[in-house]
C-alpha cells in the first residue's frame, strides 16, 4: 500500500496527540482504570480523528480506510492498550453499522456528534453465554405498537459506563439464527438499563467494561439500523475493519516491546557484559522484529484491496490471527529477557503482556479466525457458518 503526503500528515497529528494529551497520563489512569473519556473523545473529535472515514455529511473526512488504518497504527504506541481499545469502539465498532445502514435521522442523531466527540457510544454484541457465537445471543427485542421492547443482557463491554449510546444485536423474531437479529441503536439512558460496576480486566485497564441489563426497555423502531433480521449480515460486515483496525493497533505496541527490551538488553549487564551482546538475544530481537513487518505487510494488504472493494474477510481474519499470536509471542519473548524486572506490574512490557492477550479474544477468537480461514479455503468439511464476535 503506497502512503501519500496526506497520510503522513495525518500521522503526525495523531502521533503528537499519543505524545502530548496520552502517553504523559497513561500511568496515572492505568492505576485509576478509567480515564477522562469526554474530555479526550472531545478534543479527538475536534481534530477530525473519530470520523476519519465517515462521511463529510456529519462531520467526517470522508477519506478511504488506509488513513484510518494509519491513525490506528499510531495510537498503538501511546504506551497501553485500553486508551486505543475504546477509541476503536468509538470509530470502529459501534458507529460503522449507522454509518453503512442507518437514516438520515440516525446519523444525525448519533453519528454526527458521535464523530465530533460529544457523545459516546459502545457495542453490544457479545453475551455470557454468546461471545465468539454471535447466532447464539439471547437478548431480544420485541414489537410492540411503534416500538422494540428489549430485555437480556450484554457482557465485557467497553466504554459502557461512560456511553450514550449502544449500538445493539437483538433477536427480533423466532425465525433461523442468522435471519432473526436486528441491528439497533439504544440510548443509554433509558428506564431499564443498568450499567454494573465496572469489571476488573486482567489488562486493558484504563479502558471502562461492565455488563448491561435491559429490563423492558423501550425504544421507537425508527431507532432500527437498515432492515429487521440484517442484523447478523451487517455485523459481519463491520466485522472486516474491526479486525483490520485490531491488527494494526497490534503493530507499533509490539515495535516498542522490541525497542524497549533492546535498550534494557543494553544497559543490564550480565557476566561482565550488557545482555544485548548475547546472540542469542539480538537474534531473536531480529526475529521478532521481521515477524511484526510481515504483520504490517499482511494488514496493509487487506486494507489496499479493502478500498478497492474487495472482500477481504480472509486477509482480515488473518492479520487479526496474525497480531494475536505474535502479540503473545513478542510480548513472552521480551518478558523474558527483563528477568525479575519484568515481572512487575508496572514494567511497560508486563503491562503489554497483559494488554495483548485480548486480541486472540475480542472480535472473534482464535479459533473462530481460523474457522473462517478453513471455510474460505474450502478446506472444511460439508457446509459451516464461520460465526465470529464483537466487543
Amino acid at each position: 500500500m503506497i502512503f501519500t503526503q496526506e497520510h503522513s500528515e495525518l500521522r503526525r497529528t495523531v502521533r503528537n496527540f499519543v505524545q502530548n494529551e496520552i502517553q504523559p497520563h497513561i500511568d496515572e489512569w492505568e492505576k485509576a482504570g478509567a480515564y477522562p473519556m469526554r474530555e479526550i473523545f472531545k478534543k479527538l473529535g475536534d481534530l477530525g480523528l473519530l470520523g476519519i472515514h465517515k462521511p463529510e455529511e456529519y462531520g467526517g473526512l470522508g477519506l478511504d480506510y488506509s488513513y484510518n488504518l494509519a491513525a490506528a497504527e499510531e495510537l498503538g504506541a501511546c504506551g497501553a492498550g485500553g486508551v486505543p481499545l475504546s477509541i476503536g469502539v468509538q470509530t470502529d465498532m459501534c458507529t460503522p453499522a449507522i454509518a453503512r445502514f442507518g437514516s438520515h435521522e440516525l446519523k444525525s442523531e448519533f453519528l454526527a456528534p458521535a464523530i465530533r466527540g460529544e457523545m459516546i457510544g459502545c457495542i453490544g454484541v457479545s453475551e455470557t453465554s454468546a461471545g465468539s457465537d454471535v447466532a447464539g445471543l439471547k437478548t431480544s427485542a420485541r414489537k410492540d405498537g411503534d416500538d422494540y421492547v428489549i430485555n437480556g443482557s450484554k457482557m465485557w463491554i467497553t466504554n459502557s459506563p461512560q456511553a450514550d449510546f449502544m449500538c445493539l444485536l437483538a433477536n427480533t423474531s423466532d425465525d433461523k439464527p442468522h435471519k432473526n437479529k436486528t441491528l439497533m441503536v439504544v440510548p443509554m439512558n433509558l428506564p431499564g438499563i443498568e450499567v454494573a460496576p465496572h469489571l476488573d480486566k486482567l489488562g486493558m485497564r484504563s479502558s471502562e467494561t461492565a455488563q448491561v441489563f435491559f429490563d423492558d426497555v423501550r425504544i421507537p423502531q425508527r431507532y432500527r439500523i437498515g432492515a429487521e433480521g440484517m442484523g447478523f449480515m451487517m455485523q459481519m460486515v463491520q466485522f472486516q475493519e474491526e479486525r483490520m483496525w485490531g491488527a494494526a493497533n497490534t503493530i507499533k505496541a509490539l515495535e516498542a516491546c522490541v525497542n524497549q527490551t533492546i535498550a534494557y538488553c543494553r544497559e543490564r549487564k550480565t557476566f561482565g557484559q550488557p545482555l544485548i551482546d548475547n546472540q542469542y538475544i539480538h537474534f531473536r530481537m531480529a526475529e521478532l522484529q521481521t515477524e511484526i513487518e510481515a504483520l504490517r505487510a499482511l494488514t496493509y494488504q487487506a486494507c489496499e484491496l479493502y478500498i478497492q472493494g474487495k472482500d477481504v474477510t480472509q486477509l482480515a481474519s488473518m492479520a487479526k490471527l496474525k497480531a494475536g499470536r505474535l502479540g503473545r509471542e513478542v510480548t513472552d519473548s521480551c518478558l523474558q529477557y527483563w528477568g525479575g524486572m519484568g515481572y512487575m506490574w508496572d514494567n511497560p512490557v508486563s503491562r503489554a503482556f497483559r494488554d495483548v492477550r485480548l486480541v486472540s479474544i475480542g472480535g472473534g477468537a482464535d479459533e473462530i479466525m481460523l474457522g473462517i480461514i478453513c471455510k474460505l479455503m474450502g478446506t472444511l468439511p460439508g457446509k459451516r457458518s464461520a460465526n465470529s464476535t464483537g466487543e
